[in-house]
């Protein structure tokens, strides 16, 4: 018996056959990874197979993940006339995963994080394997030693891959647009590390600006805003059309990035992969806790920052350390700053001159990001 035939939206679009192709892509991708990482593993193979469990760490964490950014790279594409059947969003949609590999990595030895979508973090499994292998010396300095290696080995793959779905002036102006996403990730990065440094000495207004500045550069940008650029450049997009991506990518970004601040000291442990309030042992200084610090009387703002950072914070003092935040009305005002940059992207989307589909199946990616709980 056939099936009945999926409704369009009122812009004409047909949701499922957006979900059809965004599985298809979703499919070619992870067999573009597995071929990619089956290809290198034989060149480490060829060097040493004691070298083989940085293939192995790599593979585990590229196998998880919702492939927003190779998605928004793909729609980026399609939205500026590319072939659905192209190969080069898959191949760079490919990079971007490994992009977003090293980056994973390395954040997790900054941050001290012990975990990763539900698993050991890449550092933390080498720190067991040096445990398990009783071998000598300090496994937590060989640990992050060799994850500092694997997430190298990624971003070399992430090169070599982007190199390749490159080509003629498309892939110039491509070229530019990956160069720079890398530094302001990098810079991003270090301004997020200086920012634990410096610490509660600062003005509470300029926190909350170096907050979302940090916010902008070291996640907005390169998870939302730069892959639908990618896309968008490599299929040929002119300078307006590219502009109009910003308009709507990088609020987005932003909105997305301040929805996983609330989520890695609101989120539940069970959806996140990460333990409770995570993020407050780790003395992660977010717009959110910026905004606490701002709005809270001087003894609370003395009690978050003599909590924040602590390791052994157990579950009563984070549910003490939440309960600070809430009440200053941190976490009201972010929600309400992730609703303004919500809005602020649809009204950009509406504005984007694309075809039915690609709006469609932007704005559905656009809800996921904002509205997600893990």
């Amino acid at each position: 018996m056939l099936s009945a035939p999926a409704t369009p939206d009122q812009d004409g679009s047909v949701p499922g056959a957006i979900s059809g192709e965004q599985d298809r892509f979703r499919s070619e991708l992870t067999r573009s990874i597995d071929a990619f990482l089956a290809e290198q593993r034989d060149v480490l193979a060829d060097i040493s197979a004691e070298s083989l469990p940085l293939i192995s760490s790599i593979a585990t964490l590229t196998s998880g993940g919702k492939r927003m950014r190779a998605l928004l790279c793909y729609w980026g594409w399609r939205a500026a006339g590319g072939s659905p059947t192209a190969s080069a969003p898959v191949t760079a949609g490919t990079a971007l995963e490994f992009f977003q590999a090293a980056a994973l990595i390395h954040d997790d030895i900054i941050d001290r994080s012990d975990t990763r979508r539900g698993r050991p973090s890449v550092h933390r499994q080498f720190t067991a394997r040096h445990t398990d292998a009783g071998w000598h010396l300090d496994p937590e300095r060989f640990g992050v030693a060799a994850a500092i290696l694997a997430g190298d080995l990624c971003l070399a793959f992430s090169e070599e891959l982007f190199t390749a779905s490159c080509s003629g002036t498309t892939g110039t102006a491509a070229r530019t647009i990956f160069n720079r996403m890398r530094t302001e990730v990098m810079a991003g990065q270090y301004l997020d590390l200086l920012e634990e440094a410096v610490g509660p000495d600062q003005t509470p207004e300029v926190a909350a600006d170096r907050a979302l500045n940090i916010l902008r550069f070291k996640s907005a940008k390169y998870s939302m805003e730069r892959p639908l650029m990618l896309g968008g450049a490599l299929a040929g997009a002119d300078d307006r059309l590219l502009s109009a991506y910003s308009d709507f990518a990088l609020p987005l970004g932003e909105a997305f990035q301040l929805r996983d601040d609330v989520l890695g000291v609101f989120g539940d442990p069970e959806v996140t992969g990460k333990p409770a309030g995570d993020d407050l042992r780790e003395g992660k200084r977010t717009f959110l806790v910026a905004r606490a610090l701002g709005s809270g009387r001087d003894g609370v703002r003395a009690r978050i920052n003599a909590m924040l950072g602590d390791t052994s914070l157990d579950d009563a003092a984070v549910g003490m350390l939440r309960g600070l935040i809430i009440d200053t009305g941190a976490l009201a005002h972010t929600e309400q700053l992730i609703a303004v940059k919500s809005e602020a992207a649809f009204a950009a989307l509406d504005r984007l001159e694309v075809d039915a589909v690609s709006r469609r199946a932007l704005s559905l990616l656009a809800e996921a990001a904002v509205t997600r709980t893990a």
